[in-house]
């Protein structure tokens, strides 16, 4: 009798806990439901469609990122008001955005509203076609006042854009690390429209890319960029996830990216997107001169080439502050620096007489001690409008030094000789020991003893055609 009344209080107990397991469950099935259906964004439903794929990697093992802005950059001390392509209108106090100083202003608001009208349930076409469809307005409004340059010998915006079948007006910035080009760089992509090819031959690790097979990996790579052909760069693709810098500095990609990563490595999406861009510019600091030729001599490509070089004791000063330098001979060792300084020069030389419309070079002090002049010169080169927009970021960058080594906010007069204080006099003799041909050359002078490096001159006469 005792063991037929325990068996039925076990039975009973074993009925209610199936109850409360069953009502729990579906609990959470209606728990479910209702989020999906309210379009709530859930870390288990998003970012997760799209796996990264395993390759296997023809480039060095070894990554090292060369660019990453530093936690302490800061920003600059203006804003502008803002309008729906990002700036317009005159200075105002506060501290500026520098997504908008960069022309991204209306990215950033598109992409987060597109986020918020998503569901779980859109596909990455669906995705892709509610960017483009908004990115094609975003790029005809900035382009209503714009005047374009006389020698491109048309006004319609369709003649540029490839998406159209158009010829986009193309820029190509040849240097080496910590020589001024991220500013430049910065500078192009404040003009309206432009997309702008950051570092694309990062994946090659800190090597300078001279000649042999990696040369001819990195010119297939600079021409299916330049012409918005994102196959066949699987390497390229994978190493930036991982990467993200690789992206973040085409400041109009990024806003897209950051608000749906799953599509943001995708060549459908990146290729039918930089296809919308009438404006095409792309900075490396792993390629040498000489191997820019095939572009030069590519009527159809229409690429202008710039060639922008830096006081090689200033270089080696700045090389210092950065962790992925030291080791690798192609970044530390101002023998190797000089050598290519040497070679770009005859380089140059030649090109000026082979290519006299399409090559310019150009030494980064004479930039940044006359910055509005001369970049009004560089965009008549470069077949670009000098746009109020760029205007607006050489006034908030160029007037004070604000944030750290990777920072574009500089005082344009000092950045570029401030070497001469940080570096040892046993420094810049050694140096020089090295570089004495390449400072000839390209116009820089000789400091004599310790004295004479604290309080000289170091840039010399040199003939810029621009």
């Amino acid at each position: 009798m005792a063991i037929n009344r325990r068996c039925s209080l076990c039975i009973r107990s074993r009925k209610q806990s199936c109850r409360t397991l069953l009502l729990a469950l579906m609990g959470t099935s209606l728990l479910l439901f209702f989020i999906t259906q309210s379009g709530m964004k859930t870390p288990f439903l998003h970012g997760l469609q799209h796996p990264t794929p395993s390759l296997q990697s023809p480039y060095p093992s070894r990554r090292i990122q060369d660019y990453q802005v530093d936690s302490d950059d800061g920003t600059a001390q203006h804003a502008f008001s803002n309008d729906s392509n990002g700036l317009s209108g005159g200075v105002e106090a506060g501290v500026v955005d520098e997504t908008d100083l960069l022309g991204a202003g209306a990215e950033r608001r598109t992409a987060e509203v597109l986020l918020q009208k998503s569901t779980p349930m859109d596909t990455l076409e669906q995705t892709v076609q509610e960017i483009l469809k908004t990115e094609r307005q975003i790029i005809r409004q900035a382009m209503l006042d714009y005047s374009f340059h006389p020698a491109l010998n048309t006004k319609r915006l369709e003649d540029f854009v490839p998406e159209y079948g158009g010829k986009p007006v193309r820029n190509l910035v040849i240097t080496t690390w910590r020589s001024g080009s991220t500013f430049i760089g910065d500078v192009l992509q404040s003009h309206p429209a432009t997309y702008y090819h950051y570092e694309p031959l990062m994946d090659f690790d800190i090597k300078q890319v001279r000649h042999g097979k990696a040369a001819k990996q990195a010119l297939h790579n600079l021409h299916h960029l330049l012409n918005c052909d994102y196959s066949e760069m699987e390497h390229y693709l994978n190493y930036g996830q991982g990467h993200q810098w690789l992206f973040e500095h085409n400041k109009r990609l990024w806003q897209y990216c950051k608000a749906f990563p799953h599509i943001c490595w995708s060549p459908r999406f990146l290729t039918p997107f930089c296809k919308l861009f009438p404006f095409q510019s792309l900075k490396t600091v792993r390629l040498r001169l000489n191997l820019t030729t095939e572009f030069l001599q590519d009527k159809q490509l229409g690429v202008q080439v710039l060639l922008l070089v830096r006081d090689p004791r200033g270089t080696m000063q700045s090389r210092r502050h950065r962790v992925w330098c030291p080791d690798n001979p192609d970044c530390d060792n101002p023998a190797w620096l000089c050598q290519d300084l040497v070679s770009d020069f005859h380089t140059a030389k030649k090109f000026q007489t082979m290519f006299p419309n399409s090559f310019r070079m150009v030494r980064y002090e004479d930039l940044s001690f006359n910055v509005y002049n001369m970049t009004r010169k560089l965009f008549e080169f470069f077949h670009l409008s000098y746009h109020r927009r760029v205007q607006a970021f050489l006034d908030t960058h160029t007037k004070q030094t604000i944030g750290g080594v990777s920072s574009t906010f500089r005082d344009s007069k000092v950045a570029p000789i401030h070497w001469q204080q940080d570096l040892s006099w046993e420094d810049v003799k050694q140096i020089q020991s090295v570089c004495g041909e390449a400072l000839r050359l390209w116009g820089y002078k000789i400091a004599k003893d310790e004295a004479h490096l604290r309080s000289f001159n170091p840039v010399g006469e040199f003939k810029t055609v621009l």
